[in-house]
């Protein structure tokens, strides 16, 4: 017995903004919702994904104060005993320890040429990091979890919650999300504290995020939820 079906991927003629206005407008599930004790992971705020004047080929701006709002909370978690974790991806100078993922181009503006102390591996300089305090280490890979002491770190410091950042929405931050949710997370994404090189590749992963993996919410909400504590 053979089965045919007519295709049912919804194609609504809409841009991916739109879509994800109107699954924001009407959510179909119940929110993750804050826990006890949240942390900050500020996904890859280093200048090759930051500084579009240093590097246009490979950095991204969303929202003009994403940097702003990401050192707010940061700042409120800090001040409360919360964890705040910066991640950054680099590579061996010979890019050896990138991967499979290092093999798909040989530009100059490649994963695996974003070298150890180089100025594409350097933070952003407006980013407000208490290197006394704040949990700091490079990845090699999109998720912050993957071959890192991220896991063990919010294990020791009783973390039930997890605010991501950072960019790209659609490689790494996405891959944070996934990953903290797998982990039994809940997880918030701040609308406003992530960034990609395309609105359709932002949107379309917000969407994606809030559908499935995390609350998708707009960054006063973090900010009054720290401010209450």
């Amino acid at each position: 017995m053979s089965l045919s079906f007519e295709p049912t991927m919804a194609c609504p003629g809409k841009t991916a903004r739109e879509i994800y206005e109107e699954v924001k407008a009407n959510p179909a599930r119940a929110r993750f919702g804050f826990g006890e004790k949240l942390a900050i992971v500020n996904v890859d705020f280093q200048q090759a994904y930051t500084r579009p004047d240093l590097f246009p080929k490979t950095a991204y701006v969303t929202h003009p104060n994403q940097i702003g709002f990401v050192n707010d909370i940061s700042r409120l978690a800090r001040a409360r005993g919360m964890p705040v974790i910066w991640s950054r991806v680099a590579y061996k100078a010979d890019g050896g320890d990138a991967g499979v993922w290092g093999t798909r181009t040989d530009t100059p503006d490649s994963l695996q040429n974003i070298k150890y102390a180089s100025e594409r591996h350097a933070f952003d300089p407006r980013c407000e990091i208490d290197e006394d305090v704040d949990m700091i280490y490079t990845k090699r890979m999109p998720s912050a979890f993957f071959e890192t002491p991220l896991a063990s770190y919010l294990t020791w410091h009783k973390v039930d919650t997890l605010v991501v950042t950072g960019g790209s929405t659609s490689g790494c931050v996405r891959a944070t999300a996934v990953d903290s949710l797998s982990h039994g997370y809940r997880t918030i994404v701040p609308e406003e504290c992530v960034a990609d090189k395309h609105e359709s590749y932002h949107f379309a992963n917000l969407t994606d995020l809030q559908l499935k993996y995390a609350d998708v919410t707009p960054v006063g909400e973090v900010v009054d939820r720290l401010e209450a504590r």
